[in-house]
């Protein structure tokens, strides 16, 4: 099956969606760097090999009707700025908000299918119009924004359109969730708003895919059984003073869900970039950085349990969402490596850029479990409907 990659960023959607069987016929990233990560990598996994070389610009530039009927697949994350927690909440009135340009490549190349993300900001009771104002787009994705129309005025059309006895012309079933990695097997407390479309000849009936991972796995094996200790070969002495669930009530019986997985879980076989500088050394991007330090409400992530939400640009670099907090409270942020894996990047997996410049990066990334978790499903039911 054939797919668009917009927005590519470092890769992490499209890594997701090309190990569910999706090749891509364009991949679109304007950030120099990110590009230069994806050049990188396309020659080191099979799931990749097959990229094309990445258009390096704004997407705002690419005429994608070459490609009309002819890409199963239209995903991306266009870049989530104006809905940010840690933005100034512009939104609509932000040039950075990408998504006319998504609905666009929709309504030009008319895939079966779409795939898009964003950060969950944009569900806040402040964006509810505009996140309506979205998902009529994605259904409607032919009824035109008009010149000198303003957005409200074109919610107007397409809600008349929508309750409309008859519906001519391109349209799509919609669904969205925000999802938490970590009750996908992402070893982070990750949530993004994930948005699915089906065009409507194809007759998919769709749901999101079923949670296969859970906290109350999680302590079941930390305070039940303690075989999560015994796999990490933690004494009994040192498991009081670890774990999560402090004043939760004792597990009743085995959940059927696995574990949400840990930070140890994530970096379990790297030596500490601190501690063992030496060792870190011949592991690639594993290099301590100095200047960690905890704050109120950036405490850093704890060992024995998914990691907060890693953070890109200014606001989470310096901060203690970026950093490893050990069960004695001593800080320090997570390598490079690291942060990857916590994003579910495959170990062999290079960043191209300094430090801050590849945290950026992994940052912005989707895990690359949840994207595949999500396109295997969208995989299985397009093959359904062929």
């Amino acid at each position: 099956m054939r797919a668009i990659e917009l927005f590519a960023g470092a890769g992490g959607l499209g890594m997701g969606i090309g190990r569910a069987g999706f090749h891509p016929e364009a991949v679109v990233e304007w950030d120099r760097w990110c590009c230069d990560t994806l050049r990188q990598n396309r020659d080191r996994f099979d799931w990749m090999g097959h990229w094309p070389e990445p258009i390096e610009g704004d997407v705002r530039g690419v005429d994608f009707r070459n490609l009309e009927g002819k890409v199963d697949l239209v995903s991306g994350g266009p870049p989530c700025q104006p809905f940010s927690l840690g933005g100034r909440h512009r939104a609509h009135y932000d040039e950075r908000d990408m998504w006319p340009q998504a609905v666009r490549v929709v309504r030009e190349v008319k895939p079966q299918a779409f795939i898009f993300e964003n950060v969950k900001g944009l569900t806040r009771a402040t964006f509810a119009t505009y996140l309506a104002y979205i998902v009529h787009q994605l259904e409607m994705p032919e009824i035109v924004h008009r010149e000198g129309e303003g957005w409200i005025d074109h919610l107007g059309r397409l809600e008349r359109a929508k309750t409309a006895k008859r519906m001519r012309g391109l349209r799509y079933n919609v669904v969205w969730r925000v999802l938490n990695a970590a009750n996908y097997g992402v070893p982070q407390k990750r949530e993004r708003v994930v948005f699915v479309g089906f065009r409507d000849d194809l007759g998919v009936q769709w749901k999101f895919p079923k949670e296969t991972h859970s906290l109350d796995a999680l302590l079941w094996e930390q305070r039940n059984t303690g075989e999560y200790w015994d796999r990490h070969k933690v004494s009994r002495a040192e498991r009081l003073r670890y774990g999560l669930g402090e004043g939760r009530p004792i597990v009743g019986e085995k959940p059927e869900t696995d574990a949400w997985r840990t930070v140890r879980d994530a970096i379990s076989g790297l030596p500490d970039p601190e501690l063992d500088p030496q060792r870190s050394a011949r592991v690639d991007s594993h290099r301590f950085q100095p200047g960690a330090r905890s704050y109120p409400g950036h405490t850093g992530s704890p060992l024995d349990e998914p990691a907060k939400t890693l953070k890109a640009g200014v606001h989470g670099v310096p901060g203690g969402e970026n950093m490893l907090r050990r069960p004695d409270g001593s800080v320090r942020y997570f390598t490079i490596r690291e942060s990857a894996r916590l994003q579910t990047f495959p170990n062999e997996y290079r960043f191209h850029g300094a430090w801050s410049e590849c945290m950026r990066q992994i940052g912005n990334a989707v895990p690359v479990d949840l994207a595949h978790a999500v396109a295997k499903n969208v995989a299985a039911n397009l093959q359904a409907a062929a």
